[in-house]
């Protein structure tokens, strides 16, 4: 990927946005691709069309994640962990309840659990440390992560995932943090910025395995050695998939290599880029509209445009409804 140019750029926007979308999945949270691929490519100074202004908790969710992947070298502080979950919650409230921001969990209210279930009927599945262990635990947890060096990379990761999670010190959050934490020191086992594969994609895909592992190890004795072993397994798997998502930004570069003497406007450049990550449902000359944020009639002339110089083509069927795909030398695999 690294010999591949602009290639490269644009795989590492699409697996940040996916690490980004994905991480937040797994908390049960949905954020706006589009807003969260606009975020991550003004903060890292990439020229794309069509951004997209983010709400705030989009661009506190990338900014964590920016922050552990880009600076990965960076030793890892209370101060910084405080400054990441205190950018998860810029209002100080998960949902509608008022939460520690920027400090350790307190415990006041009960003690931290992980439960799931009915309200009466909850399965308890995990209670962490008290709140009045955490200064101690955490600076046991900080000292190891910034003075091991014996440990191999992918090993301490899998290490580092389990014990902050376990520990859990923050009102909210954890879940996030901790994958943070895991992308920084993946990082660093690679000494590079550059991301091309998604822990937390591979994890969202597995997530019921995932909390099997954790709720077996964290009731266990000791011996972690079946949670190292799955870690290595999802990370192996998410290496692989990375694949399929390279082997789509390479079809998109080289479909955007055919078109470089086709003459277009900056509507229409925005449109297709939409189309070759993968537009959902049926692109009509109405969406063309409301994308592009222009009129009907002009979202016809360009979709003409574009019919005859044999870049899209007509679905079958017709009338008000007619929509267009990709022709097909566009749409090609690698």
């Amino acid at each position: 990927m690294e010999g591949l140019g602009t290639i490269t750029e644009e795989a590492v926007l699409r697996t940040l946005t996916q690490d980004v979308v994905k991480s937040s999945e797994i908390e049960g949270e949905q954020l706006d691709t589009d807003q969260v691929r606009s975020s991550i490519a003004r903060r890292l100074g990439m020229d794309i069309a069509g951004l997209k202004t983010a709400d705030r908790n989009v661009e506190g969710v990338v900014e964590m994640m920016l922050d552990a992947t880009q600076r990965y070298d960076q030793p890892l502080t209370t101060e910084r962990l405080f400054s990441w979950q205190a950018a998860l919650f810029p209002t100080g409230r998960s949902g509608m309840n008022r939460i520690n921001v920027g400090a350790w969990r307190d415990d006041r209210v009960a003690p931290m659990q992980v439960v799931s279930g009915p309200v009466g009927r909850e399965r308890v599945h995990f209670v962490a440390p008290a709140a009045a262990r955490l200064d101690d635990e955490m600076a046991r947890f900080l000292d190891w992560f910034n003075g091991d060096v014996s440990t191999e990379p992918m090993l301490k990761a899998a290490q580092a995932h389990l014990w902050f999670v376990t520990i859990h010190p923050f009102d909210d959050g954890n879940g996030r943090i901790t994958r943070a934490i895991t992308d920084m020191i993946l990082a660093r086992s690679e000494a590079s910025a550059q991301r091309f594969y998604s822990m937390s994609a591979q994890i969202r895909l597995d997530r019921g395995d995932y909390y099997r592992i954790l709720e077996r190890t964290q009731h266990g004795t000791m011996d972690v050695t079946p949670w190292m072993e799955w870690f290595l397994g999802c990370l192996t798997r998410a290496i692989e998939g990375a694949h399929t998502t390279l082997a789509g930004v390479i079809s998109k570069a080289r479909t955007w290599e055919q078109l470089r003497e086709v003459p277009l406007n900056d509507r229409q450049r925005l449109v297709l880029n939409r189309l070759l990550d993968g537009f959902e449902g049926k692109l009509t000359s109405s969406k063309w509209a409301t994308l592009v944020k222009c009129s009907q009639d002009t979202a016809l002339r360009d979709i003409q445009a574009l019919v005859e110089r044999d870049v899209l083509v007509r679905d079958a069927g017709g009338g008000r409804s007619t929509s267009y795909s990709l022709a097909d030398f566009a749409r090609a695999a690698p």
